[in-house]
Formats: C-alpha cells, structure tokens, sequence
C-alpha cells in the first residue's frame, strides 16, 4: 500500500473511537490531514490529544448546511466519513438524530462540502438486519432493523447515487463489522464490560445467545486506509470483518476471566432486545480479493491490548487524580 505523503485529506467524525485511530495513523503515514469535529476543543476531542498539533481542527455540525459550506472552496484528495450517531440501541429513543446525523449529514457532505477525489462513506454491519443464512455477504438484500441501521444505510444509498451520477468521482462503501480497542466508549460491550469487571461492579447481561464478531481497532483502520489507495475498486460495498463469531455469553466470561475479575456474573437477568439480530458474522472475500485485506491482529490479542489499556484508563478515571477534581 502506499503512504499519503502529502496527501490532503479529511476524517469527519475523527473526534470518535474509530476515526481517532485512523487519524493518528494518517499523520504517521505523512497526510495533511483535517479533521471536522462538534466542538474546537482539546476537552471534548481528548482521543486527539497526541496529534492535536499536527492537524487541522474545523468545528462543524455536519447536520447543518450553514457549518459544512465553509468547506466548499477547499479540495481534498481523500474524505473518510465517520461522522454518525453510532448507538443502535439508544436509536430507537434519539430517531430524530440518528436519522439527521447519518442521512442528512451524509447529504449535506455531498452537496455543499469540499471537492474531492476519492470519498470512502463507513456504513455498517448493522444494515444487514435479518438475514436467511450467515455469513453476511455483500450482495445480500440489507434489512435494517433499527434507526441508527436505517440512516446509515441512506446514507450508504445516498453515497452510492452520488457514484452513479459523478463519473468522474471514486465513492467506497465499507461495512466495518463490530469493532472494539482503546480508548472505546464504554456504551459499547466489551468497554462495559471490562470496566465492570475491573471496578468489581456486577454484571447484568441476556442469556447472551447472539453471536457477533468483533475486530480490533488497527485491524478495521487496515480496512480503510486500504481502501483509500487500492486502485480499481469494483462498485459495490464491501465488508470489513474477520468473519469470526463469538457468543455474547461466551465474550462476557472471557472478559471475566481475562481480568481476573470479582464481578458477580448475571446472565440472563436481562430481556433479549425485540428486534435481536441473532448472528452476525462478516463474509470477508471481497476486502480480501479486492483490498488483499486480512485481520493482522487475532482476536484475543486484541483483547489483551484493549484491557490492558482499561486498567491505566480506570486507574485514572476512577482511582487517580481525576476522581479529586
């Protein structure tokens, strides 16, 4: 793959788990990179904190046309765009922003935003809903079963009307599957988990029947990078994951055991979600045939890394100096 020296290029949502990654990354690789956050402060952007000085920070709110026109003068030879609302669950209470933010947004981008040469538009597992049989493959007739599934897969069309319109244009959709690493929110599973079982709190889950697979971060950010440089991407969307499944019960206990943790474990206490999705394992052929992408990092040293990189976090946030502001 070749680097990006001197590349410009912009990460909207590069305040975010995924984006952060991938925006340290680009610096290392030698890309002029800008980056569209909510807010223009160090604060509320803290996963930048390491490369704050080696980009260029815009405060935009992409759901509003006024904020993302100030970028149409400007070009760039890359956009990757993570910018969403990204909790499935708590989708179905906030529908109003979930929509706005991954459709609209989406749109908006595409309309009143900068120039460009090649957009790579993160869509997400999620979009296959219901499926006949696993693994998800591509050409699959997505069934999106939440808000947060329904914007993004817009979007996803909104992107791919764009390519059909703009001959001149490179458009890419990935479908990252379930990622997870440092510096995660911990509204997502395995950063729940783990702080629970570090901090010793009880753990309440489902009988945690459902599959999913999980992809550490750098492994994902391989995905993307790949699919900026790699030259003649057939259209279509392609999925980023390992196509390995793990069961939710199985994780929770593996975590447990990983941490050596006191937690009391309660499995089943909670209601399966109506709409459960019960497995979801990625069909990686095309990112592997196309992109010659495949997981470098195996799961259960992704694992290890990313608890590793929760007990510093904990220690800070709920032993350390933190704790006393």
């Amino acid at each position: 793959m070749k680097d990006f020296l001197d590349n410009k290029v912009l990460v909207t949502g590069g305040a975010g788990f995924i984006g952060s990654h991938l925006v340290k990354r680009l610096v290392k690789a030698g890309a002029e990179v800008t980056v569209i956050v909510k807010y223009k402060s160090i604060f509320d952007c803290i996963r930048l904190s390491q490369v704050w000085d080696n980009i260029n920070v815009i405060e935009a709110d992409l759901r509003n046309i006024d904020s993302v026109i100030q970028l149409r003068s400007s070009y760039f030879d890359y956009i990757f765009h993570l910018a969403a609302y990204n909790h499935v669950g708590d989708s179905f209470i906030h529908f109003q922003e979930a929509l706005q933010s991954n459709l609209i947004s989406t749109a908006n981008i595409f309309e009143y935003g900068p120039d460009y040469g090649r957009f790579i538009y993160t869509a997400t597992s999620e979009v296959y809903g219901y499926q006949d049989s696993v693994p998800f493959k591509e050409e699959n007739m997505p069934f999106p079963l939440s808000p947060y599934a329904i914007g993004k897969y817009s979007g996803e069309l909104y992107a791919k009307m764009k390519a059909f319109q703009e001959d001149k244009k490179e458009i890419i959709c990935i479908r990252p599957f379930n990622t997870f690493g440092p510096y995660q929110s911990e509204r997502a599973i395995i950063p729940e988990i783990i702080i629970k079982c570090l901090r010793g709190s009880p753990i309440h889950t489902t009988e945690g029947k459902q599959t999913r697979e999980f992809n550490f971060v750098e492994n994902i950010v391989d995905g993307f990078l790949l699919a900026a440089k790699t030259d003649n991407i057939p259209s279509g969307s392609i999925n980023i994951g390992s196509g390995e499944e793990i069961a939710i019960r199985s994780l929770v206990t593996k975590i447990h055991e990983l941490c050596d943790s006191k937690s009391e474990l309660k499995i089943g206490v909670l209601k399966d979600r109506p709409t459960e999705i019960w497995r979801m394992k990625a069909d990686n052929v095309r990112a592997e045939k196309y992109l010659e992408w495949v997981p470098k990092i195996p799961f259960e040293k992704g694992l290890g890394l990313t608890i590793n990189w929760f007990k510093k976090f904990v220690h800070l946030y709920f032993d350390g100096e933190l704790k006393e502001l």
